[in-house]
């Protein structure tokens, strides 16, 4: 690649050229990030160590966790340093390494995401088969899967842009190096890259999303058959889920899903969901959660006698 191209790092113009605004965002990003990982760490560790939270839920919960603290950990530092120092540069290799690990991750979380909608109709739908059907095995290859499903759709999008040469300007309009922004960088015609781009992106997001949709709407329409409080549990577990998967994939269908164009407001879609929806996760799940927020509280009650003989 490098015998191709005549850039050997790019300069990311970031969220803002303005330094006040940089240091208000650098404590706003800090801040989410902090709580990103606080967050999803403690449901980690939380359903890990609990024995109540057993069930494949919490498993694919704490997995939810662990990509999100990996997924954020790829970019939330990167622009916390840039905004604090005001130093926007990264290495074509940093560069081709961060926009590998964010579509792995990213893509590992929009399969695990169906994989618990499939989680939540089995208990819904069939709950008289539910530990029949998500065996311990079976929770296993959806995890496997899943990251597979991530790495394969990581490897074509590297793939896709790795060997194109970068010839001209080597200043990327956004904070960190994803497709769009990259391909408007390469000086031969990225009209076929665009379209394999959105393809692999957009449609893989936007055929998730269908499918959640309709699984939610089987969910719904079998929750007549429910008692009341059992009508009231389903709606707060899946209530979680619903919330999470259209703050998901909403901006990455928005981002993906179209032609290979970059859009001014690409950038703080892009914040949305790199940032803040990972941070968001944690309360979304916890905070409509009566087991998970239980076992959050003896643990602490566990840590607090232990610290205090």
């Amino acid at each position: 690649m490098e015998s191709r191209s005549n850039v050997t790092y790019f300069v990311l113009l970031g969220l803002t050229q303005n330094p006040k605004e940089q240091k208000i965002l650098f404590i706003i990003v800090l801040l989410f990030y902090i709580l990103t990982m606080v967050g999803n760490l403690l449901i980690v560790v939380t359903v890990t160590v609990s024995k109540a939270l057993g069930s494949p839920m919490y498993f694919f919960l704490a997995n939810l966790s662990f990509m999100d603290v990996i997924y954020s950990s790829v970019i939330s530092p990167k622009l916390i340093s840039d905004l604090f120092l005001g130093k926007n540069t990264i290495s074509l290799k940093i560069c081709m390494i961060q926009l590998f690990t964010e579509h792995f991750f990213g893509g590992s979380e929009v399969f695990l995401l169906l994989a618990m909608a499939y989680d939540r109709y089995v208990a819904i739908c069939k709950p008289l088969h539910y530990l029949v059907i998500m065996r311990q095995w079976v929770c296993v290859v959806l995890l496997v899967v899943s990251w597979v499903g991530g790495f394969l759709h990581s490897v074509i999008q590297l793939s896709t842009i790795y060997g194109l040469p970068f010839c001209g300007l080597n200043v990327i309009d956004h904070y960190m190096c994803d497709m769009y922004p990259l391909l408007k960088l390469v000086c031969t015609d990225t009209y076929v890259t665009g379209l394999l781009v959105a393809a692999n992106g957009g449609m893989i997001c936007a055929v998730v999303f269908l499918l959640l949709l309709i699984s939610y709407g089987v969910i719904w329409n079998s929750l007549k058959n429910l008692s009341q409080e059992g009508r009231r549990k389903a709606l707060q577990t899946c209530g979680s889920h619903i919330t999470v998967v259209v703050l998901f994939f909403v901006p990455c269908i928005f981002t993906y899903a179209r032609p290979a164009k970059t859009l001014p407001i690409d950038k703080l879609v892009s914040v949305f969901y790199t940032v803040i929806t990972p941070m968001l996760n944690p309360l979304i799940y916890t905070l409509r959660n009566s087991e998970m927020t239980n076992a959050m509280k003896k643990l602490w009650r566990r840590k607090a006698i232990s610290n205090n003989p």
